[in-house]
């Protein structure tokens, strides 16, 4: 007896396209292998070859809401978190592993354009897709779509980088202006028409980072991507690694005019807000004009910016100065100002 064909929405994700079938081969075959070329489907493990240098591994999930937001979407974001996340670390990417948490009822629209993405990303970056793995999950169990991503790199150099090796009068710098992709989800998700909108910054810095460590070595301290609780949580956990304290100036901060102008009518605090093409960076103070002109000549977003310095600590573990005749304690954030932006 020949068992009867499930009906299939062509239009939609459905449960049969997680069930281990003839649907799910279909689906990674053609929306996703297809245009992952490096992805090795005929196989639940990659070879990676020989790798020459330590190896660095790094594993993320991205949840932001909505999918898609000026600047990005949830498929490019994914590529750049994890290869930032490498970058941060000072090594070279060279490999990602792509796991999907798909939602029954996904228009493959969706589906096809998240894929697209994570392809232009990828290949933008120069870093192989080479496996992964799918499940489907009933309508009402997710968001549409949930990706979690595996990177692997190689470290360039034997220095590795850690806010242990921070020390007074080091200099505090950002990559570029701060605040832009956290604004830019919250106006796409509460349909706030802002004019200009603010746009992500979410794009990848390997490029740079790897600048920067190969020039600087030992005195580029150590470098993070300010992205959940933005460049004040960075700041403090540095402080709370090092027992130092880390100050900086308000008006040394970079900021586009419509994210400024965004956190002053919403009252958000920009330093609290997520980035995703930004990073805080810190280097010994006799090196700090060499680090800034790198930043320059190799900047992903906008204009970088020497932001503060390190200092003993007193009272606060960070200081800031807003112009009003003294240091401020900067707190730190508790909780997200606005969850799922990543």
């Amino acid at each position: 007896m020949t068992c009867p064909t499930p009906t299939i929405d062509a239009g939609v994700i459905s449960l049969s396209h997680g069930e281990g079938g003839r649907v799910m081969r279909q689906l990674i075959r053609d929306r996703i292998a297809a245009k992952l070329s490096d992805v090795q489907s005929h196989s639940d493990a990659a070879s990676l070859g020989t790798l020459t240098g330590e190896i660095a591994v790094t594993t993320d999930s991205f949840v932001v809401s909505p999918l898609f937001f000026p600047g990005g979407d949830i498929g490019s974001l994914a590529v750049h978190g994890t290869v930032n996340d490498l970058a941060m670390a000072g090594a070279k990417p060279l490999f990602l592993m792509l796991s999907l948490i798909l939602e029954e009822g996904l228009p493959l629209e969706t589906f096809d354009r998240i894929i697209d993405s994570v392809a232009t990303a990828a290949a933008n970056c120069d870093v192989k897709i080479v496996a992964g793995d799918t499940k489907v999950v009933p309508q009402g169990a997710a968001d549409r779509i949930f990706i979690n991503t595996t990177g692997v790199g190689v470290h360039e150099t034997l220095h590795r980088m850690s806010a242990t090796n921070i020390q007074c009068d080091d200099v505090l710098m950002v990559s570029g202006p701060i605040a832009q992709h956290g604004l830019a989800v919250l106006a796409a998700r509460e349909s706030i028409a802002f004019d200009p909108p603010p746009i992500s910054d979410s794009a990848p810095l390997h490029h740079l980072a790897s600048e920067l460590v190969r020039s600087l070595g030992p005195d580029l301290r150590t470098m993070r991507d300010a992205t959940r609780g933005g460049v004040a949580a960075v700041l403090h956990e540095w402080a709370e690694e090092t027992g130092l304290a880390m100050r900086i100036e308000q008006s040394q901060i970079p900021m586009t005019a419509e994210s400024e102008g965004v956190c002053e009518l919403l009252g958000l605090d920009p330093l609290m807000v997520a980035n995703e093409g930004t990073f805080v960076a810190c280097v010994a103070k006799d090196r700090a004009a060499e680090a800034m002109k790198i930043l320059a000549a190799h900047a992903v977003r906008g204009t970088p910016s020497v932001i503060g310095k390190v200092r003993e600590r007193q009272i606060s573990p960070v200081l800031i100065s807003r112009g009003l005749g003294g240091d401020q304690p900067l707190d730190e954030p508790i909780h997200a100002m606005l969850p799922r932006i990543c």
